[in-house]
């Protein structure tokens, strides 16, 4: 089902082939959007040119999305290359290591300023960018990626929950003041997925059993799950959800025990 056919839309966040802005972007090309992809840096950059090489006229650009002048240079690309937009995926966070090890009460007030500012703030200066771009479309989606964590103690998660509950709390206000725009702002909630990202995510193979034994599924989701989800999101399908988060984690986050 070509549910983006004719659609264009930016994903940042992909670092490679495991990403889940990687396996989004995937499923959003064959439903037939036209996409942008971002990375940070050169590093990053090698891997995700050679990823677009397989999805139909795909562009990238470079965005560190702590850096306004590259904010900007975005918003220029968009504009030049494209015109307009249909649907934003926001897939960023990021910590220092350190911070995600020990408790939580030893987050330093740099690291909880970084923490928050790639993984929360770049939300709502990646909307703030996209707004007139989503308005000349006549409205659109914006999707941003959390996790569990936001709302329960994950020990070792630290301060990427606060990051998280940051976020979540932007989708809201963003769904509010971006409504009378017709551009929803919702966010996914995946279980964990082994990634680049939850690799710093000291545990991660616990949780992965602990899903698998507790979730009313009995597994953690599968990427395509998530991604046929965000689907769902950006597409027409979803044109009635604005300010939700949905969970696609197997039915984890309402256990108890």
């Amino acid at each position: 089902m070509e549910l983006l056919k004719g659609k264009t839309g930016i994903v940042l966040g992909v670092a490679n082939h495991r990403s889940l802005a990687w396996h989004i972007a995937s499923a959003c090309s064959r439903s037939g959007a036209r996409l942008i992809l971002t990375y940070q840096n050169d590093r990053l950059g090698e891997n995700v040119r050679e990823l677009a090489k397989d999805l139909p006229s795909a562009m990238t650009f470079p965005c560190d999305v702590t850096a306004d002048a590259d904010l900007a240079a975005l918003a220029h690309f968009i504009g030049e290359s494209a015109g307009r937009l249909d649907f934003l995926v926001h897939s960023l966070a990021w910590a220092r290591r350190e911070e995600l090890e020990g408790e939580f009460l030893a987050t330093s007030r740099e690291g909880y300023r970084e923490a928050h500012d790639v993984s929360a703030y770049s939300l709502v200066a990646l909307a703030r960018l996209a707004r007139p771009f989503l308005q000349a479309g006549g409205g659109g989606s914006i999707l941003a990626l959390t996790f569990h964590g936001s709302q329960r103690v994950f020990p070792g998660y630290n301060v990427m929950g606060t990051a998280k509950a940051s976020l979540e709390a932007a989708v809201r206000y963003l769904a509010y003041d971006l409504g009378p725009d017709n551009v929803r702002v919702n966010a996914l909630s995946p279980g964990p997925v082994r990634t680049l990202a939850a690799s710093g995510v000291k545990g991660l193979v616990r949780m992965l059993d602990l899903y698998r034994q507790r979730a009313p599924l009995r597994r953690a989701p599968d990427p395509a799950e998530i991604a046929d989800a965000a689907l769902f999101l950006l597409s027409d399908m979803g044109r009635g959800v604005t300010g939700e988060v949905l969970y696609v984690d197997g039915g984890y986050h309402l256990t108890g025990v």
